[in-house]
């Protein structure tokens, strides 16, 4: 198969990858007797038409640029971690932790410490596979898969028989002091002026933003970085140049759990302000669909989490305003993913065709 250009690989394939899982969407919206037209206007009106649309999406993709960061960092360095879900959950158990350890004062100095006790939580669930891979030869994917349901099941355990107030019925944490309390978008000077208080969007916003231009920083401007992608690139040859396997598969691992785990501190302590059942709400298996479709690139996997942020809020309002099934968001999102993991080499390949054709014209 042709080496396709730079610019095509970047952003024609995730495009005509969304294209066609587009146009396969709308067909499936005709065959049930639906409008995609109307789909696709209530969708943009729902999610960008309005600061309240906006604000729910870019709540949503705050989680998943922490989840895509993850998966992102694990895949340059060759492990493939879809125990982003549980991590998550284990995460907000760190941000419960520390909320309701301390009566605190503001909201800046609670944050900082949420975020360590969250990558702290996340990190140290990821470690156990990452040890099990690294020493034992234990295949990633099944391991972190396996932890997705015991951190589950843990959390569970956790709310019902330890955290959960006396005379309390819902399986839940205490409420977080009003010191954790984070500041919604319409609480910040600046951006109160275009969205209300009850949007959930919160700083957390700006710590994602801030993940990125670390892990950015991490993977392509320091020796550690080149060392997890020399080893993701080829195992002998990081070998030969003396990076150690175990070390690789184990710091890529705790980093890439870690920045799972914070993705609690938006939705448990800035949105939710308690931990609750399945906090995580899927933007762990989310996170795998962004990298892919990021390119496993800190840019992309922006860009890609915006994107599904528009597709949960606006499939969200299609669900609730037309009679179109919410479900449908679904169907969605998994040919997307379809579109930009298994068959992402179909699209390179039709693409290689049409610039072989124009190489050959122009010669």
């Amino acid at each position: 198969m042709d080496k396709l250009p730079r610019w095509a690989d970047v952003v024609l394939v995730p495009l005509i990858s969304l294209l066609m899982a587009a146009a396969i969407s709308a067909l499936v919206i005709l065959a049930i007797g639906g409008d995609p037209v109307e789909a696709v206007k209530v969708m943009v009106t729902g999610a960008l038409g309005s600061a309240y649309g906006w604000g729910y999406t870019l709540y949503y993709a705050t989680s998943f640029i922490f989840t895509g960061l993850a998966v992102s960092v694990a895949y340059h360095a060759g492990q493939f971690n879809i125990g982003g879900e549980g991590q998550a959950q284990i995460g907000g158990l760190g941000v419960a932790l520390v909320c309701l350890a301390l009566p605190w004062p503001h909201w800046t100095i609670a944050l900082p410490a949420a975020m360590i006790g969250a990558g702290l939580f996340g990190a140290a669930w990821a470690a156990i596979p990452a040890y099990l891979a690294a020493k034992r030869g234990s295949h990633i994917v099944i391991t972190t898969i396996m932890f997705n349901y015991i951190a589950s099941a843990l959390i569970v355990y956790l709310l019902v028989e330890v955290l959960r107030p006396a005379g309390q019925m819902d399986p839940a944490t205490a409420r977080f002091p009003a010191g954790a309390k984070l500041p919604t978008f319409g609480e910040i000077p600046g951006l109160s002026l275009f969205f209300s208080k009850n949007v959930p969007a919160n700083v957390t916003f700006f710590v994602a933003l801030a993940a990125c231009w670390g892990v950015w920083l991490l993977l392509w401007r320091t020796r550690l970085g080149y060392q997890i992608r020399a080893y993701g690139k080829s195992e002998p040859a990081a070998l030969y140049a003396g990076i150690s396997p175990t070390r690789m598969i184990m710091v890529s691992m705790l980093i890439s759990g870690g920045l799972a785990g914070m993705m609690a501190i938006n939705n448990v302590m800035g949105e939710a302000e308690r931990l609750l059942q399945n906090s995580a709400e899927g933007a762990g298996f989310i996170g795998i669909a962004v990298a892919l479709m990021g390119r496993n690139h800190p840019i992309g996997v922006f860009l890609a989490a915006l994107l599904f942020g528009f597709l949960y809020q606006g499939g969200a309002e299609m669900g609730l305003w037309t009679t179109i099934p919410i479900e449908l968001r679904l169907l969605l999102q998994g040919l997307v993913i379809l579109f930009t993991g298994a068959l992402d080499n179909m699209v390179r390949m039709m693409l290689g065709i049409f610039f072989r054709a124009k190489a050959k014209g122009a010669a």
